[in-house]
């Protein structure tokens, strides 16, 4: 098994040396891995950071983005996500799995390699996250009939919250939730099911079926353009949205806790 794990950089610099000793246990699952960064510009030292990291891993694949940057900070972290996968396109398309992890602090706990070891020998999932002792990613977090960003939604934090953990305290063990779009800091992908998508940091509700944004008003009330432009919407979501359409990826989260 062979496995890319990408990181978007930008400002991490407290946070870089326990992910990247966390990448590597990452990686000490397969018998081959490389480790990509998209690097934005920041006003710390995250960039030498990473180039002392390349000198010491010849594993790291690093992109330094010298475009300018979007005024939507979730434009932003999709397109370099993007660039990740732009990268393993051109050059690590026949590895079997990508995961995208944040190189910021919800990555610097000590990770258990213990749950991704055991569900990387099933074939029940496409996609899969993990469970945290605070499921915090509620952006990233979509299944029916929650079908939108909870930002839109009078009361959105509470009702996500609820609903993800009730499902979560509900599920027994070794079974996996299925879900419309999930993150929570670390997820891995099965290439062929993810490779032709893209991420989009903007509103995507073209990706959403009415009837499932009707389902979604329907059990919070009317959905209102709340956040301003700049803010954007997840940019996890219409990667998954796109998967499942395209692909009829299986998205799925697992009880166990990974950070």
């Amino acid at each position: 098994m062979k496995c890319c794990i990408c990181g978007t950089v930008k400002n991490c610099e407290l946070y870089l040396d326990k992910v990247f000793e966390n990448i590597e246990k990452i990686g000490s699952l397969f018998e081959d891995y490389v480790v990509i960064f998209s690097y934005d510009k920041s006003v710390d030292w995250s960039l030498d950071k990473l180039k002392k990291y390349k000198e010491k891993n010849p594993k790291v694949h690093l992109y330094v983005n010298k475009n300018l940057q979007s005024k939507i900070r979730t434009v932003n972290i999709a397109n370099a996500r993007n660039k990740c996968l732009e990268l393993i396109r051109k050059k690590f398309k026949t590895f079997e799995y990508f995961a995208m992890i944040d190189c910021d602090d919800v990555s610097t706990p000590d990770v258990n390699i213990e749950p991704l070891r055991h569900y990387l020998t099933r074939d029940d999932w496409d996609g899969l996250t993990f469970n945290r002792k605070n499921y915090y990613d509620l952006w990233a977090f979509s299944k029916y009939p929650l079908a939108f960003s909870f930002l839109h939604f009078l009361n959105g934090g509470y009702i996500w919250k609820k609903y993800i953990n009730d499902i979560i305290a509900k599920t027994p063990p070794n079974e996996l939730i299925p879900c419309i779009s999930a993150f929570n800091g670390f997820a891995i992908y099965r290439t062929p099911k993810f490779i032709n998508c893209t991420y989009d940091g903007t509103i995507r509700l073209d990706l959403i079926p009415n009837h499932f944004m009707e389902a979604n008003v329907k059990l919070c009330g009317p959905y209102f353009p709340r956040l301003p432009k700049e803010m954007g919407d997840c940019e996890h979501r219409s990667f998954h949205y796109e998967a499942i359409q395209k692909n009829d990826a299986r998205i799925r989260i697992a009880t166990e806790i990974m950070f």
